[in-house]
């Protein structure tokens, strides 16, 4: 079921068309976050249509943990549970596995660990991430794997590494096994690898050669933006992703910044996800082409503009500054959920614009000009 569909290249930065059972996704793409099947911040899925959402991104981990993967296959899947027509990709739990619990105990066969929630011990390994995704019935699943910190010693990665990749087999022969039963919700759910290795740049080729060997429906660069430098990261990005396929989307995990969007762009990301744009906005600070916004400055007190004049969200069209200003300062949710939806729709505009520019054979020029305009903001103040 699934097609990458190649459209145009500009250096190493890919614009493509990825067909899916549930619509065809135009990458680059951003994935709005909703780790529990829903934005925090009080946006609604028919919200996420309105601001241009593509695909929306919910957490293995979360969903098993609350209200249950098994509740959610009895209600008909995570499409129909939270109503969205659009593709959803779910990301494995594996990372919070590893960020969250505090005692775990990784082995062969998967990680043994604590619920974040009340305690009660769980065990999580290859087929367990599978068939959790499977009842959830997203679009595209992630593969479990370790997320080692980027200051793991070497040894410590090489063996973490080691362990994903038979992982990964482990979750191609579960999915292939799971796709083929006749009470599966998405017959057609597709699976992305995961590229690990930290900081360490031969580690990283060797593993995306050995995945990229697997065929899979797309692959997934981890464990970046998790405390090494974002040059560190341009670097690893800069040796890796020329080894993983060109002819399947990318994915950058975790990441980020408008400027670290860009920055991926220009080296063949199809796929990010963040939670900055909805953080951000739920404690008022907002993203602009002149840079980030905190609207609780005292500045903004008489404002009467919108956030961004040049922004079409449902908070620029009919909101001030001052009053959205007020809102939060008074606490009123309305303040929050204006300001995540201001994030989510300037990130997804940003990305039409990126697609535009991919198109028009000017993206180095577009890039250019946004990161001037970010760097322009910080030194004026954001207007």
């Amino acid at each position: 079921m699934a097609e990458y569909k190649l459209i145009t290249t500009e250096g190493r930065a890919k614009r493509g068309e990825f067909k899916t059972v549930h619509g065809t996704i135009q990458t680059p793409v951003f994935m709005n976050v909703g780790t529990i099947a829903a934005i925090k911040g009080a946006v609604s899925t028919v919200d996420l249509h309105e601001i241009g959402t593509q695909v929306q991104l919910s957490n293995t981990y979360h969903l098993h943990v609350r209200p249950g993967d098994k509740i959610v296959k009895q209600l008909g899947g995570l499409h129909r549970f939270m109503n969205w027509d659009r593709p959803i990709l779910t990301d494995s739990g594996g990372f919070q596995v590893f960020s969250l619990a505090k005692l775990r105990k990784i082995k062969e066969e998967g990680v043994y660990f604590n619920s974040h929630i009340d305690g009660h011990k769980i065990f999580m390994g290859p087929e367990e991430s599978m068939q959790i995704q499977s009842n959830l019935g997203s679009t595209i699943a992630m593969a479990f794997d370790e997320c080692p910190s980027s200051v793991a010693d070497r040894d410590y990665v090489q063996k973490s590494v080691a362990r994903t990749t038979r992982w990964l087999k482990r979750c191609k022969d579960e999915m292939a096994r799971l796709n083929s039963l006749p009470d599966t919700i998405n017959k057609n759910q597709l699976l992305f690898g995961i590229n690990q290795g930290a900081v360490y740049e031969d580690i990283r080729i060797e593993h995306a050669q050995a995945i990229a060997e697997l065929d899979l429906d797309g692959y997934a660069v981890g464990g970046l933006a998790v405390g090494e430098s974002h040059e560190e990261m341009y670097r690893i990005l800069d040796e890796v992703v020329p080894h993983l396929p060109q002819n399947k989307p990318t994915y950058l995990m975790g990441v980020g910044t408008p400027a670290n969007i860009l920055e991926g762009v220009e080296r063949g990301i199809d796929f990010f996800d963040c939670v900055y744009p909805s953080r951000n906005g739920r404690h008022g600070h907002v993203y602009t082409n002149h840079g980030k916004m905190n609207l609780f400055n005292a500045k903004y007190e008489l404002d009467s503009r919108p956030i961004d004049e040049e922004c079409k969200c449902p908070a620029c069209r009919h909101y001030s500054r001052a009053y959205i200003r007020h809102l939060l300062k008074a606490k009123e949710m309305l303040g929050m959920r204006l300001c995540v939806l201001h994030n989510l729709y300037f990130y997804n505009h940003m990305m039409e614009e990126i697609r535009d520019a991919l198109d028009a054979g000017n993206f180095a020029a577009y890039k250019k000009m946004r990161l001037e305009g970010f760097e322009e903001g910080k030194i004026n103040g954001n207007r």
